[in-house]
């Protein structure tokens, strides 16, 4: 990104992290979906935490019930549950190589930090390196221009939004070999993204500003 960074108004903090006039730190994150498993992961963890409720249940249901007597039958009867369960986690890893495909293998997110919170905005998959650039340049200086045409552009722009307000942020985790700070909140996660050379100031922003988080990883 460095052939744009003369086009950027406002304060550089780090590498690609750009302090605005309006006292926000923005920055823009490739996520490469073929190299980074992060979106993967969270999807299996998601598939086998439901899976594992419902087999749970089953589970509680059958001794309560006394249908099953032996090991035997319990084995004969969830031995195919744990082949459902591998199925079911096959199919998850081929619907995301299609999402991923659908998406170019990347996508873009627009993250903006400051006192209060972090907000992750996903960029469609037909934007481009000059057109994150663009709206990395025009936000950074949001402060002194049009703000409900930025935003109203900039909404247009993205497909997904992602929010955590600091005061009620209960976990933070970060996982610097894959570029991702977990910032969850008790019925909201959020994913906030940094490259290697800015990863130590964004964590270290958020655990400082996370006063009821328990804070994991460096």
């Amino acid at each position: 990104m460095n052939e744009k960074r003369e086009e950027v108004t406002g304060t550089q903090v780090t590498k690609n992290i750009w302090r605005g006039d309006d006292g926000k730190y923005r920055w823009i994150y490739k996520f490469d979906m073929r190299k980074n498993p992060t979106i993967l992961i969270s999807v299996l963890r998601v598939v086998l935490l439901a899976f594992g409720i419902v087999l749970l249940f089953m589970l509680v249901a059958h001794l309560i019930e006394g249908v099953m007597t032996s090991f035997e039958e319990y084995w004969h009867f969830y031995r195919w549950m744990l082949v459902l369960l591998a199925v079911l986690l096959v199919l998850a890893v081929i619907a995301y190589l299609i999402a991923a495909k659908i998406f170019g293998w990347s996508y873009w997110v627009l993250i903006t930090m400051d006192e209060e919170g972090v907000e992750s905005r996903y960029m469609k998959q037909t934007f481009e390196k000059a057109q994150a650039l663009g709206w990395l340049t025009a936000v950074v200086g949001l402060a002194a221009g049009n703000l409900t045409t930025l935003g109203a552009g900039l909404v247009s722009a993205t497909r997904d939004v992602s929010t955590s307000v600091f005061a009620y942020v209960r976990k933070v985790k970060a996982v610097k070999r894959r570029h991702v700070i977990y910032v969850n909140q008790l019925l909201g996660h959020n994913q906030v993204y940094a490259e290697s050379e800015d990863f130590d100031f964004v964590r270290s922003w958020i655990a400082d500003h996370c006063p009821n988080a328990k804070v994991r990883g460096k």
